[in-house]
């Protein structure tokens, strides 16, 4: 029985251990980065229970730890945000954006994968935006519940008012509000760093619906958009990337040697070493 109860604490006990040992490694790194780059680091971590990583959206929990971070900050320290994130919601990726967009510093965003809707708005307010060769950006339109907020507008408008029910109109009202709103934030992010007509076009494009909400903007897309990126990802963003695993909802249906191959002979060395 005794031998029950030890495993069963030891059992208990194993995932807090985890979490407290990839803290420890994610703190380093971020403090090796912030040497090497002279800046501060910030990536918001996952939810979690137990130790067990839960999936999460841009929430105001986010935008109170990354506003109270960089107000931490001297305004003249450069930031480094790393983003990778489906979004969330609009206040809260505006909070973070206006943040970013007043910070005196320069502002550098990374985005190793993705990082969408509110995550776009977040890197348009960024002095420079870093991405991996596939990673993607996508579009800022509003959505209301289910719906992009452009769709609904366009539904309403293609019937005579009179057979438009009443739940549709409030609805599309919402819609244009939202759209003009969040038209308005974009041109404010990008006013500094375009001409004046420029940046009203670019928050045009990336607010009226034009695309798909998961539109993937693309880094070659982006740079023909003339958005200010780059595509040096730096080694050592890519190795924290590792320290914040996604929650696994299910067996993965891809396997690779997780070994960085340089070159044909590192390659065979590789493989020599799995003989």
């Amino acid at each position: 029985m005794d031998i029950f109860w030890l495993f069963f604490m030891l059992s208990a006990l194993q995932p807090v251990i985890k979490q407290r040992l990839l803290e420890a490694s994610r703190k380093r790194l971020i403090a090796l980065i912030e040497r090497e780059r002279k800046s501060r680091v910030h990536r918001q971590e996952t939810m979690s229970l137990l130790g067990f990583p839960l999936f999460r959206y841009i929430d105001i929990n986010d935008s109170e730890a990354v506003i109270r971070a960089i107000h931490l900050t001297d305004p003249e320290i450069p930031l480094d945000l790393v983003l990778h994130t489906p979004g969330g919601l609009v206040l809260a990726a505006t909070q973070i954006a206006r943040a970013v967009f007043k910070h005196k510093g320069k502002v550098t965003v990374f985005v190793p994968h993705y990082a969408m809707s509110g995550g776009t708005l977040i890197a348009l307010a960024a002095d420079e935006i870093v991405m991996c060769e596939y990673a993607v950006l996508g579009p800022v339109d509003p959505q209301l519940g289910e719906y992009p907020a452009a769709s609904i507008l366009k539904a309403a408008r293609q019937k005579p008012i009179a057979e438009v029910d009443d739940k549709t109109l409030i609805l599309a009202d919402q819609a244009e509000k939202a759209i003009a709103q969040m038209r308005h934030e974009v041109s404010e992010l990008l006013a500094e760093k375009y001409p004046a007509e420029k940046a009203v076009d670019m928050a045009k494009l990336m607010t009226s619906g034009t695309w798909t909400h998961d539109y993937p903007i693309t880094y070659e897309r982006a740079h023909e958009l003339g958005l200010p990126v780059r595509s040096d990802m730096p080694e050592n963003m890519l190795r924290l990337m590792q320290l914040y695993p996604q929650p696994m909802r299910r067996q993965p249906s891809v396997e690779y040697v997780p070994l960085p191959y340089r070159s044909s002979r590192r390659a065979s060395r590789a493989e020599a070493m799995l003989e």
